[in-house]
C-alpha cells in the first residue's frame, strides 16, 4: 500500500524513479539488506534513505 503511495507521489510531482521489486529482483533485495533495512518502501534520494511513506521528508529531499 505505501509503495503505491510513494510511486503516486513521485508521478504527481513529475519525479523520475526506478521501481524495483525485491520479491523478483535478488540484486534489489541484496541492496536493501546492505542498507540495513528490511521493510518497504525505501526511497534513496542523493544518498539519503527514506523508509516508508514519509511525504514530508520526500518533499524536503526532492525540493517539492
Amino acid at each position: 500500500m505505501f509503495c503505491t503511495r510513494v510511486k503516486e507521489f513521485l508521478r504527481k510531482n513529475n519525479i523520475a524513479f526506478t521501481d524495483r521489486d525485491i520479491t523478483s529482483d535478488a540484486t534489489a533485495l541484496a541492496e536493501l539488506e546492505k542498507l540495513g533495512v528490511m521493510t518497504t518502501p525505501v526511497t534513496v534520494v542523493d544518498g539519503e534513505t527514506v523508509v516508508g511513506y514519509d511525504v514530508n521528508r520526500l518533499k524536503t529531499l526532492l525540493g517539492v
